[in-house]
């Protein structure tokens, strides 16, 4: 893989820490797969869109809400961990707006419209509380709820994403300067025409993701300190987010918990585009993820 095929892939997917760009890059199977079949899917109607969900597991007990990265589907993020964790509980995995298979709107992607558009469809769901697993731009949209909504919030998992931009290092948002839907990894573009075959839609998808990072904006943190739910900060030890800013974020958030696992950015859920494979770290994060669920 050429240097400019590794830049996109860090700014798609906040991929690969910038710590570790050296280190050799891991395309899973493509396009990836979701062992188990849900026990529901459809497409809600949300707003002046239609939203994609899938229902995995146990109908019962609080459902716990997958938000994937930027760029993915649900395979592409969690296809591993999603059958693990749904073992145990009722587990809710969606498409954001123009991704996979949720429609788009006349209007650019953001983490607060996004946050508007899975509360939406938690209503729609008739689900009046969950725990919500964001993991990189999904864990921005994550927060976003839990700020907004703190009531429907009952625990978060907040996965390799920041909240400022000093968050992430440099060299990132230098590299979104020059990165080309060209760029994009095969892994991605496979995953999403696999769900949607239009072409130019996973075009579209490309420009508005790119746009919401560059002109990513922070969030204050008289708004990160009004987070009150049991917070789990996740990420990997080469990672994309500083570790420093993982800290600052556990020091802020009143209940905050650190988790800092081995790898890089998605290793740690066997993301279908890793720096590195581990196929049993899938096993490890589920083991510990429903384990700060289950605590009391």
């Amino acid at each position: 893989m050429n240097i400019s095929n590794l830049i996109y892939s860090i700014f798609i997917l906040f991929t690969v820490a910038t710590c570790s760009i050296r280190q050799p890059f891991q395309l899973r199977e493509t396009p990836p797969t979701i062992t188990s079949e849900p026990i529901e899917k459809g497409l809600a109607p949300i707003k002046d869109i239609q939203m994609y969900y899938e229902i995995h597991g146990n109908k019962d007990g609080i459902p716990l809400v997958l938000l994937n990265g930027g760029g993915s589907t649900i395979e592409v993020t969690y296809s591993r961990i999603l059958p693990l964790l749904a073992q145990n509980r009722k587990v809710i995995a969606l498409d954001e707006q123009g991704h996979g298979r949720t429609t788009d709107r006349n209007a650019p992607v953001s983490f607060e419209t996004s946050a508007e558009d899975v509360v939406a469809l938690l209503k729609f769901l008739n689900i009046e509380q969950a725990d919500i697993f964001g993991f990189s731009n999904g864990a921005s949209v994550a927060l976003n709820i839990a700020i907004r909504y703190p009531k429907l919030v009952r625990k978060l998992v907040f996965a390799s994403s920041i909240t400022k931009r000093e968050g992430a290092y440099p060299m990132f948002w230098n590299f979104m300067k020059n990165a080309t839907f060209e760029n994009m990894p095969q892994a991605l573009k496979d995953a999403f025409l696999k769900v949607n075959p239009d072409p130019k839609k996973l075009h579209t998808m490309y420009e508005k993701d790119a746009a919401r990072m560059r002109n990513f904006k922070d969030l204050s943190d008289k708004d990160i300190r009004t987070v009150g739910i049991p917070t789990l900060i996740l990420l990997g030890d080469r990672d994309v987010p500083k570790l420093e800013h993982a800290v600052e974020m556990v020091r802020m958030i009143p209940k905050a918990r650190l988790l800092i696992l081995p790898g890089g950015h998605g290793d740690y859920l066997g993301e279908a585009i890793m720096s590195q494979g581990k196929d049993r770290y899938p096993e490890l994060t589920s083991a510990l993820v429903q384990d700060f669920l289950d605590s009391p």
